[in-house]
């Protein structure tokens, strides 16, 4: 009679069993915890995870009291007001890891300045627009040569890695040395320092960064692109995305959007109407 065939199978038990625990143990609490209905479970616990940079002026930024601030934010504990959570929990991310922390359930919205593009809309789902912005060309205020996107070729151009900035430019500037950067803020003191040509950059974002820390960088021609921003969530969740997108219509229509937009982007941007006119076929 073999007396080792028991052996080996109680061996082989306790190593599946020791596998699927460390499996368990090893996978993120987030991960594990991805409700069917992400709206009907924020409703239940009161809290929202809803994800920015926090490294993104004027869109997100942590404040003097190192709390989260900004358009996006503003945006973001209004929209969780109407759709009926009390409090929002923000997650600091890159903006490269949005979309698989949608995917993956680290969080149940991204509010940062997320631009729908048709390879995003392929992995998450989208509610209605509540910001438009335009993209321009930043240099050091010596440089006299870049003047517009032709000058561009050749040159060593930063941008912001998992953005709408990036994939524009690799379609747009084939000529170029694209250089990404996981922080937002870093290319721009490269671009300061002479590491980097140019960068590609909201107008509101690369001017409100210029002018809070003192670099001597310039925005220069005409502008490149316009970005429609919303709020992105992971497929499959009708429910969330109703809600949110009757909330941002909402405050569109009772200029709350603009209310915002004034206090973060300034009186002269009526955020509503632009976005309005950039959603017209």
């Amino acid at each position: 009679m073999n007396r080792t065939r028991p052996l080996h199978r109680r061996l082989l038990c306790t190593l599946v069993a020791a596998s699927a625990i460390a499996t368990v143990l090893a996978t993120p609490a987030w991960a594990q915890q991805q409700p069917r209905d992400i709206l009907a479970s924020a409703r239940a616990t009161g809290v929202i995870r809803i994800a920015n940079t926090q490294a993104s002026p004027p869109w997100s930024m942590l404040d003097d009291k190192n709390q989260p601030a900004g358009y996006d934010v503003e945006v973001a504990k209004e929209v969780a007001k109407r759709i009926g959570v009390a409090r929002v929990e923000f997650v600091a991310d890159l903006f490269k890891n949005f979309v698989e922390g949608l995917k993956a359930g680290k969080y149940d919205l991204v509010m940062n300045d997320l631009t729908p593009t048709a390879e995003r809309e392929k992995q998450v789902d989208f509610s209605t627009a509540y910001g438009l912005e335009d993209f321009r060309i930043f240099v050091r205020n010596a440089n006299n040569d870049i003047k517009d996107r032709p000058d561009l070729k050749g040159k060593r151009i930063g941008v912001t890695a998992g953005t709408s900035n990036e994939s524009w430019s690799r379609e747009n500037l084939l000529g170029s040395e694209i250089v990404t950067y996981d922080n937002g803020g870093l290319v721009f003191n490269d671009l300061a320092i002479g590491r980097v040509d140019a960068l590609i950059s909201s107008h509101f974002g690369g001017m409100k960064y210029a002018t809070v820390n003192k670099l001597p960088i310039k925005e220069v021609g005409p502008i490149l692109t316009y970005q429609l921003s919303a709020a992105a969530m992971a497929k499959n969740q009708p429910a969330l995305r109703e809600a949110v997108s009757k909330a941002v219509k909402d405050m569109r229509a009772d200029g709350t959007i603009d209310r915002l937009s004034n206090r973060w982007l300034g009186v002269s941007y009526q955020m509503s109407a632009e976005i309005s006119k950039a959603e017209r076929p």
